[in-house]
């Protein structure tokens, strides 16, 4: 399945999908789901509850922000996918991440459930062909395609986990 033209996404994801380096998106899936969790799975148990600075995301914060979005772009794939033309809502970070409840969770369980997520994800995006792939949908007010949301997917955990490398550590 190749990378997405400009015309299939709205200008706010380029930077997103910029960051996948590879032009097969189960490819990406593959390589960067395997970094991302051995980057992820690195990160010692005394930097979890740490923000670099007052009001950012804790550690285990950003890790449940990168599964709560995940299924976002999943769902809103699955629903262009399957010709469903309802414009789809955007959702609101900053308030996902207030209610979250992380410091409950322990980062064994985020790590897990993230891994199972990232699956299914690859999974679902791999099965699908290209004229699922092609269809698109209504976002955010932003025209996209399937397809996009699945670069998007990828290139999204990729940009937090150079946040966390730039920032955090």
């Amino acid at each position: 399945m190749p990378r997405p033209l400009s015309q299939e996404y709205g200008k706010y994801y380029h930077g997103y999908i910029s960051l996948v380096p590879e032009d097969e998106l189960s490819l990406a899936f593959d390589n960067q789901t395997a970094a991302t969790l051995q980057f992820l799975e690195g990160i010692p148990e005394s930097k979890l509850n740490y923000a670099y600075a007052p009001g950012k995301w804790t550690v285990k914060q950003v890790l449940q922000h990168l599964t709560d979005a995940e299924r976002i772009f999943v769902y809103r794939a699955l629903r262009f996918a399957r010709k469903d033309s309802t414009p789809l809502a955007s959702f609101e970070e900053n308030d996902y991440a207030e209610v979250a409840r992380v410091d409950h969770l322990h980062w064994k369980d985020m790590l897990e459930e993230f891994r199972l997520l990232r699956n299914s994800s690859a999974h679902f995006f791999r099965v699908l062909n290209e004229e699922e792939l092609s269809r698109s949908g209504k976002a955010s007010g932003v025209d996209i395609t399937v397809r996009s949301l699945g670069f998007i997917t990828v290139g999204h955990a990729m940009h937090h986990q150079n946040v966390l490398k730039e920032r955090y550590f």
